[in-house]
């Protein structure tokens, strides 16, 4: 059955017991991830969790429907998360909606699925599913978002620097809720301890470093150039640039793709899709704007984005440990690039 975002978000928070299968897709996938989080809140800290994908449905259409009616070893909630998932898993769910019995939750997060979909059709029929579709948001939708988040997190958000902060993510959910974390941190905010944001906190944050020239790493990262790419890194590490100036040069980028991506596979026409972007694709760049969506599909490049994001996170718990995992981080991307590439 289909839900809207309010009831999808009243489901997750107190799941039915006539809901065996929850299903989120379209092409905000961070709002999609958003809800799922919902349910893992719902479920508890002690709750066992079952992690699938695609591919392991794909091999073994029965398993989804046995992991939902086991019995946790621990005798603690159950519930399970797929991610990846597409057209492979139809056989799967069939077997989970058919199934006698199935008494944990089952979430997905299956990312732009098309309205054609066989795995949409069967969720949107079946009175045992709730499937609820994630649009970007428009920009007063994107500040109230990047509001909340803060409110949730012990900070007061002005709607002047809320929106600041959307046009900072290009109206991203997981990139604001990067933004607004590191003010929350900066400013050292809990909802015990509530804090005022001010334009300075965001300022000292956001500020970019103008010695510091990362674009020829951006599409050396994303275009898969491997040698490229370590040529780039060797430059900035004589220079002393540390890694986390990095990531928000390609957290943007990367977003751009996603997005001329997602209007690419609804128009077929890259060219366009390009186009549409305007000013956010610099007219010398296009060339390199074009490959890079071709290189990405919509799953990959939302899976370089959460990489990304949590990249960015490591940087903020050790310089040591954080320049590390960002390393690792880009020399994963690029490699997957250059696959796509061969």
């Amino acid at each position: 059955m289909k839900a809207n975002r309010g009831q999808m978000e009243r489901a997750l928070d107190a799941p039915p017991a006539d809901v065996r299968f929850f299903l989120l897709y379209g092409p905000d996938e961070a709002g999609s991830q958003a809800l799922a989080k919902r349910l893992e809140r719902a479920m508890g800290p002690q709750a066992e969790r079952i992690d699938l994908d695609g591919a392991a449905l794909r091999d073994d259409p029965a398993r989804l429907a046995d992991e939902a009616a086991s019995f946790s070893m621990f005798g603690d909630r159950r519930w399970v998360r797929i991610s990846g998932m597409g057209e492979e898993s139809v056989p799967a769910l069939t077997a989970l909606l058919e199934a006698s019995v199935a008494g944990n939750p089952v979430i997905a997060v299956a990312g732009a699925l098309k309205a054609t979909s066989k795995l949409v059709k069967l969720a949107l029929d079946h009175k045992s599913v709730l499937a609820c579709i994630s649009y970007q948001p428009d920009a007063r939708e994107a500040e109230q978002i990047a509001v909340g988040i803060a409110r949730d997190g012990g900070l007061r958000l002005s709607s002047d620097l809320a929106r600041r902060i959307v046009d900072l993510a290009n109206g991203d959910r997981a990139l604001m809720a990067g933004e607004v974390e590191k003010l929350i941190l900066y400013l050292d905010a809990a909802p015990d301890r509530p804090r005022e944001a001010t334009a300075e906190a965001l300022d000292a944050l956001s500020a970019d470093n103008p010695d510091t020239e990362v674009a020829p790493l951006v599409n050396a990262v994303l275009g898969g150039d491997l040698v490229a790419m370590h040529r780039e890194l060797t430059s900035l590490a004589e220079t002393g640039t540390a890694m986390a100036s990095v990531i928000r040069p390609l957290l943007s980028r990367a977003m751009l793709v996603a997005n001329i991506r997602t209007e690419f596979e609804s128009s077929g026409r890259l060219d366009a899709a390009v186009e549409a972007a305007g000013k956010a694709v610099f007219w010398k760049e296009k060339g390199l704007v074009s490959r890079q969506v071709r290189l990405w599909d919509s799953g990959g490049i939302a899976r370089v984005l959460q990489r990304l994001l949590e990249a960015e996170r490591a940087t903020r718990s050790g310089r040591g440990l954080g320049d590390l995992m960002v390393r690792h981080e880009l020399l994963a991307i690029t490699r997957q690039a250059a696959r796509e590439r061969a």
